[in-house]
């Protein structure tokens, strides 16, 4: 796995990998590259970009991370708070100010890859991005199924998004809006029901959903509190990865059983 780029960071990781049957995938960062760019936008957008940075550039996210690419370097607004899963607020030029989802600033959402900035008091402008799914998606999803496991994607972004990203890579069951509540309240519902669950994350608003599944997985690019709870990080763009590690996971306990084995009958022939 260390010569595939693939790091386990904890002990009894492979133990509880081997006995992964149902994965839960994130959708930013996870399905897709998670190197999005900042598309095309309206006049009011490319107006407001360089005050929606002064916000982006205290976030992890993303959609924050293009749009702070896109403008450069800057100052950062104050009494910044971000607030998994939904966004940024602070203060710039003595105006409270957000960045975030649709919902957090009261705005109706396109079905696009976005996120608004506004005023207080104004009316809300959209950042539109493109993000493309990982190259090998379809062929994983595919390979997974095959080794009797069943994949869902969840999402904190909007339906149509999620819809859109789960047909591209051949997952079937998708939810989307999922809050990172919800999202650790999923995979726990899971467990209960006698799922081992394996969630691949990389935001902050994954980080409770991996810590409550059964083994957990993040991509080299996550934020730093979703590797420290993650089970095993992957480097590349190769979502194969995860195949991979569930493979070498089942053939080490294979062994392990193996060797039980052997050691059993070595010791009822050789002790008498």
């Amino acid at each position: 796995l260390f010569r595939e780029g693939i790091y386990l960071s904890s002990g009894d990781a492979l133990e509880r990998l081997a006995a992964i049957d149902h994965i839960v995938l994130d959708k930013t960062g996870t399905l897709t590259l998670g190197d999005p760019v900042l598309g095309a936008s309206s006049e009011e957008a490319r107006t407001a970009r360089h005050q929606a940075a002064m916000l982006a550039r205290a976030s992890r996210h993303p959609f924050s991370r293009a749009l702070v690419k896109a403008v450069g370097a800057g100052p950062i607004a104050q009494n910044i708070c971000e607030i998994p899963g939904q966004g940024v607020v602070g203060t710039i030029n003595g105006r409270h100010a957000k960045f975030g989802s649709a919902s957090f600033l009261g705005a109706t959402a396109s079905g696009g890859s976005e996120l608004w900035f506004a005023f207080e008091g104004d009316t809300p402008v959209a950042f539109h991005f493109d993000d493309a799914i990982r190259p090998d998606a379809a062929k994983t999803v595919i390979e997974l199924s095959a080794m009797g496991i069943e994949v869902e994607l969840l999402s904190g972004d909007g339906e149509e998004r999620v819809a859109r990203a789960a047909k591209a890579a051949g997952v079937r069951k998708w939810r989307a809006l999922a809050s990172p509540q919800s999202k650790a309240a999923h995979v726990k519902a899971l467990e209960t029901s006698g799922q081992k669950v394996l969630m691949v994350g990389d935001g902050l608003n994954d980080a409770g959903a991996l810590a409550s599944a059964h083994a957990s997985i993040a991509p080299g690019g996550a934020v730093d509190v979703s590797r420290l709870a993650s089970d095993c990080v992957f480097s590349g763009d190769s979502l194969r990865a995860i195949a991979q590690i569930i493979t070498t996971a089942r053939t080490a306990r294979a062994r392990m059983r193996e060797n039980f084995a052997f050691a059993a009958l070595y010791n009822i022939v050789v002790i008498p």
